[in-house]
């Protein structure tokens, strides 16, 4: 009797077990955000104005903003979280999700906002200043 040949079977189940591991992760961090969603979004317009990284004429503008920004994210699907974070997805080696479409949003949309004067410093030095805040509610 022919025994049936299947190559790259351990691959496969290493590639799901990894896909797993992530899709889990992603479902736990939009859990997190929905628990902590008016928390950092303040948290993350406090402390990107105390930086000096966005100056604004309305602080409460900003973090609704950045709340209707986090509000989008918890509804997105996969591909349209992919779609926003592609230019800055490069940014760093191992980017949390979250903090990266926030930077994205912040970037690209958030700069033509009535309320917001000026963006200043890098990519990375927002990323950066985001991605503090988020960690402390929703670790990676």
């Amino acid at each position: 009797m022919a025994r049936e040949y299947r190559p790259n079977v351990r691959e496969s189940a290493v590639i799901s077990k990894l896909d797993h591991a992530k899709e889990s992760q992603r479902i736990n961090a939009i859990q997190l955000l929905r628990e902590h969603l008016d928390d950092l979004s303040a948290l993350v317009a406090m402390k990107l104005m105390e930086e000096r990284l966005i100056e604004t004429t309305s602080q409460n503008d900003l973090i609704d903003q950045i709340r209707r920004c986090l509000e989008t994210l918890l509804d997105a699907e996969e591909f349209e979280v992919n779609f926003q974070t592609a230019n800055v997805r490069t940014l760093v080696p191992r980017p949390h999700f979250v903090s990266l479409y926030l930077t994205a949003f912040i970037i690209e949309k958030l700069i033509d906002h009535k309320s917001i004067v000026e963006l200043y410093g890098t990519d990375e030095d927002i990323y950066n200043c985001v991605n503090k805040q988020v960690n402390r509610y929703i670790p990676q």
